[in-house]
């Protein structure tokens, strides 16, 4: 499980200097719409091809189109949309806030309970994240408003994707929930879709400007979704959003390694924060596991 655990967390992390090379070239709602219809395409395809799955009962299609409106429109294109009318840094910092909002919401709609080592992990996490991410440099400002609360209502949308999706997985399993969620979810983009991707200008648009849709669509899309919601039915959501601090570790070194981007005091300093969260989070987890033996 820690290999699927680390393997999804680096290709969520990989994501996002992969997505900004990509983005230079390919604006973002037109970049959105051929990851999407790419990524439900080949989930649909395998869907089909695996045998012996129970039958979806009829009011579960509700709740996967439900996951599909929350993790396509209002996670992924309102965090496009709000990115636009804020800082990068502001939308960094709002998306750091996903394992808090996941261990409330886990709290209150999974009946979770409350651990104080597992909540010390995350705001440990969430401090670490804020040092990797502006080194405590973030300026506040009004004109920020509107992007910033757009950005927020997409990080709610991750985490309520993640809360909701727990119960369909148990009963359906992780690819299938995926498969049916984000195709439904890539369905409701279409029609904006496509009229973004018919009215860009591809002239400037090389074959490799696209290598990075491929990656956000089958390597994140599919694999790192699929993953995503797997691990969610093997652990509780409030412990699996803790590990969700490692991806800006790991896009920072990731920029270090292929961008050439300088590593900074704050990676180093906010990486070993996240550690430690992850490290407190996993001890209570050893200690509840053995004295429930």
């Amino acid at each position: 499980m820690m290999f699927a655990l680390l393997a999804q967390q680096c290709l969520g992390g990989l994501a996002f200097p992969i997505a900004k090379y990509g983005l230079m070239t390919i604006e973002p709602f037109t970049f959105a719409f051929f990851r999407f219809v790419i990524a439900a395409v080949v989930l649909l395809v395998i869907t089909r091809l695996r045998k012996s799955q129970p039958p979806i009962e009829k009011k579960d299609y509700i709740k996967l189109i439900g996951l599909g409106a929350l993790i396509v429109p209002f996670n992924q294109v309102a965090y496009l949309f709000g990115q636009q009318l804020t800082s990068a840094s502001h939308a960094a910092l709002l998306f750091a806030t996903v394992p808090i909002w996941i261990f409330i919401a886990a709290m209150i709609h999974l009946g979770e309970k409350f651990v104080l080592r597992r909540g010390i992990g995350v705001v440990l996490g969430l401090v670490g994240v804020l040092i990797i991410i502006g080194g405590g440099a973030v300026e506040i400002e009004s004109r920020y408003l509107w992007g910033d609360l757009i950005v927020l209502g997409a990080v709610l949308a991750w985490a309520y994707y993640t809360i909701l999706g727990k119960s369909l997985v148990v009963k359906y399993g992780a690819f299938r929930v995926t498969a049916y969620a984000l195709s439904s979810g890539a369905v409701l983009y279409l029609p904006f879709g496509i009229y973004r991707a018919c009215s860009f200008d591809y002239s400037g648009v090389t074959v490799t400007a696209f290598l990075p849709v491929l990656y956000m669509a089958l390597d994140v899309s599919v694999a790192a979704y699929v993953l995503w919601y797997w691990l969610l039915k093997q652990m509780e959501a409030s412990r699996l959003a803790v590990f969700n601090n490692f991806q800006p570790l790991i896009a920072g070194a990731a920029g270090v390694l292929f961008l050439g981007e300088q590593v900074g005091v704050s990676l180093v300093i906010g990486g070993l924060v996240v550690l430690i969260g992850v490290i407190i989070t996993e001890t209570a987890n050893r200690k509840k596991r053995i004295g429930n033996l």
